[in-house]
């Protein structure tokens, strides 16, 4: 398809990565973003071998790593401490790291400055009010009372997404799993290398995101799905370390600052059927989110912008695209949902446990492979 009027819901990873992807292949690009201060949690994110790849193939490698911690190895430990393995992961561009961790905020500043040097244009404190498909075009009516009218609109608006609610009303529906995930930054120690990551009921990972700095991600079960109170969120988080192998225990004390706790329920989704309706397409969380077990969620948002750019390129019409889209998509984002779940499942005693150097290792030979 020749140059299109897109408007892109959610300046999110997905999102921003679609605006970078769609700009440079000549689309010309909006973003709407609810937030009307655009933050990000301070914590940081693992981004592994394909998402380097990708980066390379959006043209921001360079930034990208400037930003980020490089890293080679997973080493997978027991529930005691005992280290289990130290699995090498694959290096999926020649010269670089297999894997980095990155604090979200640089990360979201290396994707935005990207998509404005591009020339796509962000517009924040905003949602949709309606969407009218006419076949030729969609015109949106905004939050603000404003119209606009584009070729293709598509919803990177993660997983409660409102455009998934607008074009997919009886698609699937988030679900709570039974888990939390808690967030935590500490200083790094030296010895720090890999992404390391602690078997157990409570799953815990160590991630390097700078010379100085790695975060924490700690998975609990929370029956019920409670909501803690900001006030006593740092004691709340310590103390779910206590059962934890003796390393993990020990950064427990240095977790006191409530505001820093990054605390969210951890919740599910995967669309089986299609992906779009008309000239509007669901990208990312919108219609695979995923747990965390296996560090894969942003990297198949981002995977999934460069290959809808990528057959709206090689298609006459939308339909097409977007139909190609999603088989191209599918069985990648569908096997790790599924994986991720099947982690979640055995620490909660819902299923099988997962043996995690076998899980992981599958995983990057999975994630290896072209998209």
């Amino acid at each position: 398809m020749h140059q299109q009027k897109i408007l892109i819901v959610g300046a999110g990873i997905g999102g921003l990565s679609a605006a970078i992807s769609l700009s440079r292949a000549g689309h010309s690009v909006e973003l709407i973003e609810r937030d009307p201060d655009w933050s990000v949690y301070g914590v940081g994110i693992i981004q592994q071998a394909n998402v380097i790849r990708a980066m390379d193939q959006l043209g921001v490698l360079s930034a990208f790593l400037d930003a980020a911690c490089g890293f080679d190895a997973v080493e997978i430990f027991l529930p005691d401490g005992t280290m289990a393995a130290r699995v090498p992961t694959p290096r999926l561009v020649e010269g670089q790291p297999a894997n980095v961790g990155i604090s979200r905020t640089a990360l979201q500043k290396v994707l935005a400055e990207s998509s404005a040097a591009l020339g796509a244009q962000t517009r924040l404190g905003l949602t949709l009010k309606q969407l009218d498909d006419d076949g030729a075009g969609v015109t949106v009516t905004f939050s603000n009372g404003s119209v606009g009218r584009y070729d293709l609109v598509i919803g990177a608006d993660g997983v409660y997404s409102q455009v998934r609610d607008m074009v997919l009303p009886a698609a699937e529906k988030p679900e709570f799993t039974g888990q939390s995930v808690w967030r935590y930054n500490f200083p790094r120690p030296a010895a720090l290398d890999a992404l390391q990551v602690y078997n157990g009921s409570t799953g815990v990972g160590l991630v390097p995101i700078s010379n100085e700095v790695m975060y924490m991600y700690v998975t609990t079960p929370e029956p019920g799905n409670p909501r803690y109170p900001l006030r006593g969120l740092a004691a709340t988080m310590a103390a779910k370390l206590s059962g934890c192998a003796p390393a993990i225990r020990a950064l427990a004390d240095q977790i006191v600052d409530d505001a820093a706790v990054v605390y969210r329920p951890l919740e599910g989704v995967l669309v089986t059927g299609p992906w779009h309706s008309g000239r509007t397409v669901l990208l990312g969380d919108a219609v695979h989110a995923t747990t965390p077990h296996l560090g894969q969620g942003a990297g198949m948002a981002i995977e999934d912008a460069i290959v809808l750019a990528e057959e709206l390129a090689r298609h006459d019409d939308p339909e097409s695209a977007f139909r190609a889209y999603r088989d191209r998509r599918f069985e990648r984002c569908a096997y790790i949902v599924t994986s991720s779940l099947a982690i979640c499942h055995g620490q909660l005693g819902k299923g099988p446990a997962i043996d995690n150097h076998k899980a992981t290792a599958e995983m990057f030979a999975v994630i290896s492979q072209p998209i």
